[in-house]
């Protein structure tokens, strides 16, 4: 049998571990200084001024909404069609969630769907205070039309980029731009990894401030900014209620030797796609496309079966697992979760979300995934199709 092939999988160098024993063999496993150079580094990847590290995307994504100032009695809209944390990190901060459905071709979160949902907040004053569009599986949202919505409405805006770092919106990085905060995440199957570990770039320096102390416990060493009179050097205030929220050493080392070959990763991602759509070619199924705006860095390749196998995608995927090969569905839509239905919402109120969750699969994409793997996923795909037909 076939060695297993998962959906996503990190690409580790003899390099990248050198650098993590570097960082090993230092005199700082935390808060040192290569913490601060792959800080550096994202930012100027993505166009910024700052970057602030954190131990996972979840945790940059809460302390964006906290340095935004959501709190209790705040509203913020995000799309269905995400992991959890993208709703969560407002839930932390005691705000109401919202939801706008997708995009049916991007499956972004749809800035027509935004129009029309801020005209009807509008007129019953329950406006958001923060938008969170999902640059879904590496590509990117429509930011010109978000950012413009932004405008007229008087929201702000966190570009949930965990999917895609690299990926750019008109030829200029996601991040740069349109948003107040743009978030990447680094866990080992996304683009780039630093085994876990997230980031937050901005351009606004009262912004990075506060998210940086909010990342270390509230705790300022930065005596310009002490409310009381220093006695030594020893001296350190705690001027907020924050978070250990820190990345190692380690992780950053990681991350910046990965961050050398992030060019190398997409390409190949970007390959491999020109391959699906090679080999599906007169299968049943929709594939995903690239807007004129976009430039994807493909984390995600999600197929879309035609609705003739709709009742059968659970028998496709059992087929697939069972012969090695690890697709995923991506994502189930956050408004029909459990703790969210106790909040009130229910099935059927996103409906183009969850028709794509009903039929959606993710296949294998990762840059170490060889031609030969990526014929043998096909060839299996095609079988757990004829095998559905059967039934």
């Amino acid at each position: 049998m076939a060695n297993f092939i998962p959906y996503g999988r990190q690409s580790i160098s003899v390099a990248d571990v050198e650098a993590v024993c570097d960082a090993l063999t230092s005199d700082f496993l935390t808060q040192g200084p290569v913490v601060g150079e792959f800080e550096q580094a994202v930012a100027d990847l993505s166009g910024c001024k700052f970057g602030i590290a954190a131990n996972s995307a979840t945790s940059a994504l809460h302390v964006a909404c906290l340095a935004l100032g959501v709190s209790e009695g705040d509203r913020v809209w995000t799309t269905p069609n995400t992991f959890i944390a993208s709703a969560n990190c407002a839930r932390y901060c005691y705000a109401d969630v919202d939801f706008v459905d997708i995009d049916p071709q991007t499956y972004n979160l749809c800035p027509i769907k935004l129009a029309e949902k801020l005209a009807q907040a509008a007129q019953e004053d329950k406006l958001p205070k923060v938008v969170i569009p999902v640059h879904f599986g590496g590509h990117p949202c429509d930011m010109r039309a978000i950012y413009e919505l932004s405008q007229q409405y008087g929201f702000a805006i966190i570009e949930d980029a965990s999917h895609a770092i690299g990926a750019k919106f008109k030829g200029t990085p996601v991040g740069s731009r349109y948003s107040d905060i743009c978030i990447f995440s680094f866990h080992p199957v996304k683009v780039m990894t630093s085994a876990e570990g997230g980031m937050a770039v901005t351009n606004k320096e009262p912004l990075a401030e506060r998210m940086r102390l909010l990342v270390n416990q509230g705790v300022s060493k930065n005596k310009r900014e002490f409310e009381n009179r220093s006695p030594g050097d020893w001296y350190y205030e705690q001027q907020t209620l924050g978070f250990n929220y820190r990345m190692t050493e380690l992780q950053a080392a990681l991350g910046l030797s990965q961050l050398k070959r992030l060019t190398s990763f997409i390409e190949r991602r970007r390959e491999l796609v020109q391959g699906y759509y090679q080999l599906l070619r007169g299968l049943p199924v929709q594939l995903p496309g690239e807007a004129d705006y976009a430039y994807s860095s493909w984390h995600l390749f999600p197929i879309l079966l035609n609705e003739a196998l709709t009742e059968q995608r659970a028998t496709i995927f059992k087929y697939l697992r069972d012969h090695n090969i690890g697709t995923q569905v991506h994502y189930i839509p956050v408004h029909t979760q459990p703790y969210y239905q106790q909040l009130g919402f229910h099935c059927g109120q996103f409906p183009i979300a969850e028709d794509y969750y009903a039929r959606t699969l993710s296949l294998p994409l990762f840059p170490d995934l060889s031609d030969q793997e990526q014929e043998h996923v096909v060839n299996v795909l095609k079988e757990a199709i004829d095998q559905a037909f059967i039934l």
